[in-house]
């Protein structure tokens, strides 16, 4: 699977462009400010229909104008000829995602298709931001790995919400109903054993690969892990609802469940986010995404596109190396890599022996 080529109308900073891309190693080289991150974030609406970087799809749309379109044709290995992928935001109305002219009736239905990985400066959020930062980042690797538990994540998500919502009313009429709270803890209680089990499966197996990537890419110099911390390990759900009933009334929020998880990264035994270097959260946070991505590609049997944003900062020419062999392997497929400097990365290519495609901006 490839994109082979990309129509971008009033996205950010573009006001119509269209480029072809290669199978393998894609260069989108140019100055600060033209649009490399911008044509990486098209990419990843068509994948994830969502950008990387907002949550407000009206923001994307190019000043002066009242839509954006993306479409993108992709080159699938069990599919004759090209299928389309478009995504269009009007303002004020909603988001439509096609797949090949056909609208799809739930976003959702499209994740997973065409996977993707995005390796960005503003990872770093994951080792230096809060719980939630973590808990979506996983989420979204198992929800482009199983439809049933994106279904459960926002069903879950949605049933916290109503929860919420009853025990702020209940707060105001001051009077706690613990019947009426059942109803919603039992079937929050069924959603979050499923995702529990899930998240743990999920980090035991992702695990080892990697532990892998980063030994690879820092030559075992440093050991890492990742520890899942979730209250449903000491007890399930409905129980720990019962014990903080009292808690959520007068807080008039759910305190206690799967959405308070959080996901521990740690190097030689010490969290990442206190102890670890600039260079050294770098080189974690790329060895987890080439794991993420080599993780969905065992799974689903389908290579995720790489989309690479401004990576060579504060690695060394070793660790750049290595990691461009890592990416032109074959546990990788289309990859888009955007730098300042256009002479390193042809050089870089070049001096490995690597086809590539170089996109001037």
């Amino acid at each position: 699977m490839y994109l082979s080529e990309i129509q971008i109308v009033n996205f950010k900073n573009y006001q119509e462009k269209r480029y072809s891309f290669l199978p393998n190693i894609n260069c989108i080289v140019g100055l600060n400010g033209v649009g490399k991150t911008n044509l990486l974030d098209a990419i990843y609406y068509l994948s994830m229909s969502k950008s990387y970087f907002s949550n407000m799809d009206n923001m994307n749309i190019r000043h002066g104008e009242d839509f954006f379109a993306i479409h993108g044709d992709f080159v699938f290995d069990d599919v004759a000829g090209k299928s389309r992928v478009s995504c269009i935001q009007q303002n004020g109305k909603r988001k439509i995602l096609k797949f090949n002219d056909k609208e799809y009736s739930r976003l959702a239905d499209h994740i997973g298709l065409i996977p993707s990985v995005m390796i960005s400066p503003y990872d770093t959020d994951y080792i230096n931001g809060m719980a939630d930062v973590r808990r979506r980042y996983f989420d979204s690797i198992l929800s482009q790995l199983n439809k049933d538990y994106l279904d459960k994540i926002i069903s879950y998500n949605k049933l916290v919400a109503h929860r919420n919502a009853l025990l702020k009313q209940m707060f105001d009429n001051n009077r706690l109903v613990e019947d009426e709270l059942l109803v919603w803890d039992e079937q929050l209680a069924n959603y979050a054993q499923f995702i529990y089990e899930q998240r743990k499966n999920f980090i035991q197996e992702f695990l080892p690969i990697f532990v892998h990537y980063f030994s690879t890419i820092t030559a075992h110099k440093e050991q890492v892990d990742i520890q899942y911390q979730s209250s449903l390990a000491q007890a399930n759900m409905l129980t720990l609802l019962q014990e903080n009933r009292q808690k959520d009334y007068y807080s008039q929020h759910t305190s206690c469940g799967i959405h308070k998880d959080d996901f521990l990264f740690e190097m030689n035994n010490f969290t990442v986010k206190r102890y670890c270097s600039q260079g050294q959260q770098k080189s974690f946070l790329i060895a987890l995404k080439l794991a993420q991505g080599d993780y969905i590609r065992q799974l689903k049997d389908k290579a995720p596109l790489l989309l690479l944003d401004d990576i060579f900062d504060k690695l060394d020419e070793n660790r750049i190396a290595e990691l461009i062999r890592m990416v032109n392997g074959n546990d990788f497929g289309q990859t888009f890599i955007t730098d300042t400097d256009k002479n390193r990365i042809v050089n870089l290519l070049t001096s490995n022996n690597i086809e590539f495609n170089l996109i001037e901006l």
